[in-house]
């Protein structure tokens, strides 16, 4: 089955969560169909969902006896443990010869190169979160031949991208979204263990919060609750924009309600096929009202839709749509507790390497502005990044201050730091700037602190070193090799996410140098939505100072306390941590497992603060058995110390009831 416009495929993409959805979705109005095996992908909470080894083999041969399509997710995130698994499975999906799988994790390239497999295509999952031309071009060198597009990616920028790099466009029409940048989301592992971007989010976007700005408490109701996407009324611009599979999101849905929103999209792709001048856009759309599980949105589409984005009916509040159950409720971060830290201690004694570090590891600072960086340089920082998301009231880094900074740096790195996501008006400029730093000794910079595949591909020739920020959620060792052997990183900052044991082990195989994040508030939530918009269009309720950070920044407010979020110099959103990581009580302990750069999350703290905690940090380098007396000797600044994701793992992992 196909369906063309003007010499365009329009694949129509449908999702199943069980075997019995399957085989009612696969003779719906669809092309093709989406689902999960028994293992290594994003919806593995929900019991008796996804399919079996035999189900898999005989759905892939139900949909080409069909002359239809099928996608099997591999999105997850990829532990140690789950490598071995990934190799059963790859050998086989060889053998059954899905359409593609849907992949996150760049290990699935290593894996299939090296069994040189030819019947498992590969397509970039939207937690890849592909968002530039550069992007692109390096997941094409990768192998991979769909795209599925961010979910920020407005149709126009979409339909450049696609006529550019010719690549296949996949595109979510409608269901469930989420109001964080793909695999950007790292709070409910902190609060929970139960990684996002390894399919059991806990959804705390969907609480509660009250916003609390300028001394003011606004009802904000859920303010990071995101509508459900419909972009049924859309479909010419869809096709005109060059989008080829139009993906509608439920692999939790039960099959009434997918073959009612399948069966509506693909008898309206129909009737525009057919006759697209008299084409009615309204036409079979109250059902779909009638039937939605939140209130509709365009997202993105047709450019930020601000405040309109949030869900305003109950379902906002998080609840599973076929049970009514909350999926969590507020949670805060847990405190370091004496007993954890010993339990930390244990696991990592077990990556220790035989071989000795580094004899003083290095201190390495991620600053906003050049006060900090220069407190930061004074007090022996060995490296200090210059961010990309400089938070407002400060500017973003220009010529003149790193060229001032390198002048003063000594035996230092000063190295510059880009935006998470980078659109093609960030790649020209920092390409620009790079260009003509090449006149200039790179202006005395000695390296890159990259946070996306696209700037590696494409400033990899300009020799400067690169260190893999922890936002690539690199989980396991073969993806650190990939991004060693493949696009020439240097060192790397692993998943924030990752659990004790999860760290342990990678630190036990990892050939890529480990630089970790020991002690800030680093950001969990990055959003393109502004939650400032609030503050604007909304009436306050009550007066109410901020607890931890200056009233002019934005915070989230629960019972359990409140999150700062800051805003960027280009309006994005980045929320915090209330709590700070602290990992003085095991410096030891990591730099015996071959961590040499502890890293300091200084962007948030005022210039006197940062300088105390370089300060303190730098004694405990130069003395790791002193780790315990310095920490007993530290204050938190904010609302106390936790360990984010290594609360988590071993005796302490967190037991949830499936719902």
């Amino acid at each position: 089955m196909a369906r063309y416009f003007n010499g365009k495929e329009v694949e129509l993409l449908a999702p199943a969560g069980t075997f019995d959805i399957f085989k009612e979705v696969i003779d719906a109005n669809c092309d093709a169909v989406y689902f999960g095996g028994p293992s290594l992908n994003m919806r593995m909470m929900r019991k008796g969902y996804n399919l079996s080894y035999e189900e898999v083999k005989e759905a892939v041969q139900m949909a080409h006896d069909r002359g239809k399509r099928a996608y099997i997710t591999v999105n997850n995130l990829l532990n140690e443990e789950d490598l071995e698994e990934a190799k059963r499975y790859f050998a086989f999906l060889n053998e059954v010869g899905p359409d593609a799988i849907i992949a996150q994790d760049l290990a699935v390239f290593p894996l299939i190169q090296e069994m040189n497999y030819k019947n498992i295509p590969v397509h970039s999952s939207v937690m890849m979160n592909v968002h530039n031309l550069e992007m692109i071009e390096a997941v094409k060198a990768m192998g991979v031949t769909r795209v599925v597009a961010s979910r920020e990616m407005d149709l126009k920028t979409a339909e450049i991208l696609q006529a550019k790099s010719g690549m296949e466009f996949e595109y979510f029409v409608h269901g469930d979204m989420c109001t964080v940048h793909g695999a950007n989301c790292l709070y409910s592992s902190m609060l929970f263990g139960n990684s996002a971007n390894r399919g059991r989010c806990m959804k705390p976007c969907r609480w509660d919060y009250r916003v609390k700005k300028d001394g003011n408490v606004y009802p904000t109701e859920y303010p990071l609750a995101a509508k459900d996407m419909n972009m049924y009324e859309h479909i010419p611009e869809l096709i005109k924009s060059g989008i080829t599979s139009f993906k509608i999101e439920g692999r939790m849905r039960d099959t009434e309600f997918l073959l009612m929103v399948v069966n509506a999209y693909g008898e309206a792709i129909d009737r525009y096929l057919a006759d697209p001048l008299s084409y009615n856009r309204e036409e079979g759309s109250d059902t779909l009202y009638e039937n939605r599980k939140r209130d509709f949105t365009t997202a993105y589409a047709f450019g930020k839709p601000g405040l309109d984005f949030i869900n305003r009916r109950y379902e906002g509040t998080g609840k599973f749509y076929s049970t009514g159950k909350v999926f969590s409720t507020p949670t805060a971060e847990r405190e370091l507790k004496e007993e954890r830290v010993l339990q930390v201690k244990e696991s990592l004694q077990q990556a220790k390497r035989k071989e000795p570090a580094a004899s003083v590891p290095e201190i390495t600072v991620h600053v906003n502005n050049i006060e900090q960086a220069r407190a930061a340089l004074e007090e022996g920082a060995s490296t200090i990044y210059l961010t990309g998301d400089v938070f407002q009231p400060d500017r973003p880094f220009g010529r003149q201050d790193i060229e001032m900074l390198t002048s003063e740096k000594g035996k230092a790195n000063i190295i510059l730091g880009m935006p998470r996501m980078m659109n093609e008006l960030h790649m020209e400029q920092y390409h620009h700037f790079l260009t003509e730093g090449k006149k200039h000794h790179n202006y005395g910079l000695d390296g890159l602190l990259v946070s996306n595949i696209g700037a590696m591909h494409k400033f990899r020739p300009f020799d400067l070193p690169m260190i893999a920020d922890f936002n690539l959620n690199i989980y396991n060792h073969l993806s650190a090799s990939f991004y060693k052997n493949h696009f020439g990183i240097s060192r790397m900052l692993p998943s924030l996410e990752l659990p004790l044991q999860d760290l342990t082990k990678l630190l036990q195989h990892s050939e890529l140098p480990v630089e970790m994040i020991v002690h800030g508030s680093p950001i969990v939530m990055y959003l393109e939505h502004d939650l400032y918009a609030n503050a604007r269009e909304l009436e306050p309720i009550a007066k109410e100072d901020n607890q931890y950070v200056d009233n002019r920044h934005l915070v989230l407010l629960t019972d359990k306390g409140e999150n700062p979020v800051y805003r960027d110099a280009t309006g994005r959103n980045h929320l915090a941590l209330a709590k700070e990581l602290c990992f003085m009580p095991f410096l030891k302990e990591l730099h015996a497992a071959g961590v040499n750069h502890f890293r300091i999350e200084g962007k948030t703290y005022a210039t006197e603060e940062l300088r105390m905690i370089v300060r303190l940090y730098r004694q405990a380098a130069e003395n790791l058995e002193q780790c315990d007396k310095l920490f007993e000797d530290m204050k938190p600044l904010y609302a106390g110390y936790t360990l984010g994701a290594l609360q988590f793992g071993h005796a302490l992992q967190l037991e949830l009831t499936q719902v």
